[in-house]
């Protein structure tokens, strides 16, 4: 019984992690990792900000 709450806990974490990393995407809060050569500006001004 213990193990199946444990995997329902991670197979929840693994979901929320995913779907944050969905939404994140989907609303240009990410840029794949990028060292700020990106169109999208969000590296660039974290890379400045950081400087």
């Amino acid at each position: 019984m213990g193990t199946f709450i444990v995997l329902l806990v991670v197979i929840a974490m693994v979901f929320l992690a995913i779907r944050k990393i969905y939404k994140d995407k989907k609303s240009g809060k990410t840029c794949a990792s990028c060292s700020g050569g990106c169109s999208c500006g969000h590296c660039h001004d974290t890379i400045e900000k950081n400087n």
